[in-house]
């Protein structure tokens, strides 16, 4: 299996959760039920999910008021980027 289909899959993974978590946060919020902690979104964020939070963010209207989150994910975004082309980079040399 080739580093690029492995990667694709991993993405797609990690990133669905992350906008999901982000809907089941918003719901729960709405609800005044348990809430999905901080920094478990984060940790999705920091793991590959950046994009499907930010996505989450703003389809489901949440956490966008918290310049953490709406600062954050983007630069962690950005990071991710330059790490895959660092990587991919690497392992054409």
């Amino acid at each position: 299996m080739s580093f690029n289909l492995i990667f694709i899959g991993y993405f797609v993974v990690i990133n669905l959760i992350g906008f999901m978590l982000m809907g089941i946060d918003k719901k729960r919020a709405r609800n005044e039920k348990w809430r999905v902690q901080e920094k478990t979104l984060w940790m999705v964020a920091w793991i590959g999910g950046a994009l499907g939070n930010w996505l989450g963010m703003s389809y489901f209207r949440h956490k966008t008021k918290h310049t953490m989150f709406t600062i954050g994910t983007p630069i962690v975004m950005v990071l991710h980027i330059v790490i895959y082309v660092v990587i991919k980079a690497r392992l054409l040399s």
